[in-house]
Parts: structure tokens; sequence; C-alpha cells
């Protein structure tokens, strides 16, 4: 049986993101640079529909973090990955709302301290933007070393 995702778009300041969830949670955060398509490759086995009243709820919780009114998700995410993504992204969202740390400090967190460019590969494969929080990861000189979507 196909997993059913249900598929809006999030319009803000004249930006469109594409984001889905599954019955369990939001699966899917791109950035504005990634379109339907490039939402789909990320669950090829997946029936997709169209559904902004399952969105709703996911759209105005972003909506309010990247405005500024909210700085914790509530929303459950549903996000599949290798045991060592899982991990990474449980580390990721640990990180308090306004610090940073560095991918050292994310090796180290999860046990793995020489692990640190699998970290970095784990934390590009993050389907979840914003909501599981990559943007907080910085390089150990202190720069932003890279972000799927884009360093602006």
């Amino acid at each position: 049986m196909e997993q059913k995702i249900y598929w809006d778009i999030l319009q803000l300041k004249g930006n469109e993101i594409y984001i889905s969830a599954t019955d369990k949670g939001l699966c899917y955060v791109g950035s504005p640079e990634e379109d339907y398509e490039q939402m789909v490759k990320r669950y090829p086995a997946a029936a997709f529909e169209k559904n902004p009243a399952a969105l709703k709820p996911y759209r105005d919780e972003l909506t309010e973090y990247l405005e500024g009114k909210v700085v914790e998700f509530s929303l459950p995410v549903d996000v599949k990955g290798t045991p060592f993504q899982e991990a990474i992204w449980g580390a990721l969202r640990e990180i308090p709302y306004g610090e940073t740390c560095t991918y050292s400090d994310v090796a180290e967190k999860i046990g793995k301290p020489a692990a640190v460019r699998a970290v970095g590969t784990a934390i590009g494969a993050n389907p979840v933007l914003i909501t599981v929080p990559c943007h907080r990861v910085i390089g150990k000189n202190g720069a932003i070393t890279g972000y799927r979507g884009g360093i602006a």
C-alpha cells in the first residue's frame, strides 16, 4: 500500500515553499528554490494529494515562526532516514532557538566525535528545513558553511 502524503504551498514574502505531511506529522519543508518535483523525489513510492486543509496547522506554525511570533514548534514531524540520520536530526531539534553549535558539537552529542563529515552529510539530507533546525549548525570557525536552502 502506498503511503499517502498531503502537500500544499506556503506563500511567504513572495516565496513559495512546498510542504508536505503524513498522518503522523510534517515530512517535508522545502526551500524557495525547490519545486514540486524535488518534493516528490524524496518520497518516490508515495501517493501525493494536494490538501490545504490538512497542511493548514503546519503552514500557520511555520508562518508564525518565520514572522518571529513563536520560537518552538509544537506540531509533530515524521521524518525517516537511517538510524544515524535520525540521531542527527533529533540532536538538531535540541539546539535552542537563537543558539548555534558546530558540526563537531553535533557529532559529540550523538557519541561519534570522529564523524564530523558524516554529520554534515546527514544534516544536508534533512527533509524538514526550519522545523528540524539545520540552520543552527555552523562551521568550527563560526562561518556559515552551506545550507540546502541557500546561504541567503
